[in-house]
């Protein structure tokens, strides 16, 4: 009787701890995910890089008097509001622990731009949404060759608002210089 209940109690727990290794179940037993690491990656600084974009679109439409400027800030505010939201859902499906703290260089960003005004602050905005959307560009580009399928698919249709953010970034620096 005695090793019939302790076979009882066993089970259960020898199971717990085998499902631990399996991923399906790492949403449950917070252990694994369902990527590797390079897609994890990608989605936390694809996540700290919308937020940024929305935070500092934010400070344009606060900041700045240019109409182009402010239309390109609210097309921000709403393009990568929406690619955070899938991000956070791909998060979510592929079990990713999140982390929702801005970056501390953009934390610097955000702070060093809100200082600025009129003109200074449209010339360094649209620099910095210029070079941001390069770079930007160069890791879903990357993203999009060989990583986990969800992510790869993600970066394929997000890389085209992308492109044309970075193509009208640069439309509106030209003008300003």
């Amino acid at each position: 009787m005695k090793n019939r209940l302790l076979l009882v109690l066993l089970v259960p727990a020898i199971y717990v701890m085998s499902s631990c290794d399996d991923p399906k179940k790492a949403k449950n037993y917070n252990q694994e995910t369902m990527v590797d690491q390079s897609s994890l990656n990608f989605i936390d600084t694809a996540i700290d890089g919308g937020r940024t974009e929305v935070r500092l679109a934010n400070e344009a439409e606060r900041i700045s008097h240019n109409p182009q400027i402010i239309r390109f800030a609210k097309m921000m505010v709403t393009d990568h509001t929406k690619g955070i939201e899938e991000l956070k859902a791909l998060r979510k499906k592929e079990l990713v622990n999140p982390d929702d703290v801005l970056s501390p260089e953009h934390k610097k960003l955000i702070d060093s731009l809100s200082k600025l005004s009129g003109t200074n602050f449209d010339k360094a905005y649209m620099h910095v949404m210029v070079a941001d959307h390069e770079r930007t560009a160069d890791l879903f580009k990357e993203e999009t060759q060989e990583r986990e399928a969800s992510v790869q698919a993600f970066a394929r249709k997000t890389l085209p608002t992308i492109e044309m953010h970075l193509e009208s970034a640069k439309a509106i620096d030209k003008t300003l210089k």
